[in-house]
């Protein structure tokens, strides 16, 4: 009796963790939680360091008029001022924690979709080029990760801050400080990520751009002849 041997959809590969053309190697589905973790971590510590900070000094200030005068009155006292601390610590700690993860994570989205539009208004510029035996979306990546460089973090920093602005009502002198603050900042972490890009061996867009023209090197090395616009 002969059987039938039922072959089911083919099941489309999983991305890879670490890719060399995504920032610090890692692809967005990755690289977006693990920094709204470390966006928890950071908010969550400096959060309960605050807020603990702030509950005992609030707890000194509102037990300044009655200050026990026994031993076991400073015990309870001091017993009492320490659940205080940590309550308080513990409350502003989850507060600042959820805070952090919120704007860190736009920060980051902001970041790729920054790096997506940009590569965007090159294709319809200069149209989409494809080499030898490459697929359409193998040349879209290619052209999206030349694209991904320090100024792209400077965008998504000056975005952030400005929304952060007008989240919380600034008036403009400040809203003025906070976006030139969130512009240094993503400019600082995105020639932090093009140095590592560059150890890496992914290829920078301004870093290739000064090469052609004081080298007079080509865009892509010696498979520029095989490319063609589509």
């Amino acid at each position: 009796m002969a059987s039938s041997t039922q072959m089911g959809p083919p099941v489309p590969p999983s991305r890879p963790i670490r890719t060399l053309n995504d920032r610090l190697s890692l692809s967005p589905m990755y690289r977006l939680p693990l920094g709204m973790l470390l966006g928890f971590a950071s908010g969550g510590l400096l959060g309960m360091a605050k807020g603990s900070q702030d509950a005992g000094l609030r707890f000194t200030a509102e037990n300044a008029h009655r200050q026990p005068n026994t031993q076991t009155g400073w015990y309870l006292y001091h017993k009492s001022k320490n659940y205080n601390t940590i309550f308080g610590g513990v409350k502003e700690g989850f507060k600042q924690a959820w805070r952090y993860t919120f704007w860190v994570g736009m920060y980051f989205a902001m970041e790729e979709g920054v790096d997506r539009g940009r590569a965007a208004s090159v294709r319809t510029w200069r149209g989409l080029r494809k080499r030898k035996g490459e697929s359409g979306a193998e040349a879209e990546a290619r052209q999206i990760a030349g694209n991904r460089d320090c100024l792209s973090s400077m965008f998504a920093g000056l975005g952030t801050a400005g929304i952060f602005s007008a989240w919380n009502r600034f008036p403009l002198p400040t809203a003025a400080r906070t976006a030139k603050l969130g512009a240094k900042a993503g400019f600082g972490f995105g020639l932090l990520q093009d140095a590592v890009s560059l150890v890496r061996g992914r290829r920078v867009g301004y870093v290739e751009f000064v090469k052609r023209v004081t080298l007079g090197s080509s865009e892509d090395g010696d498979e520029q002849g095989d490319e063609v616009a589509v």
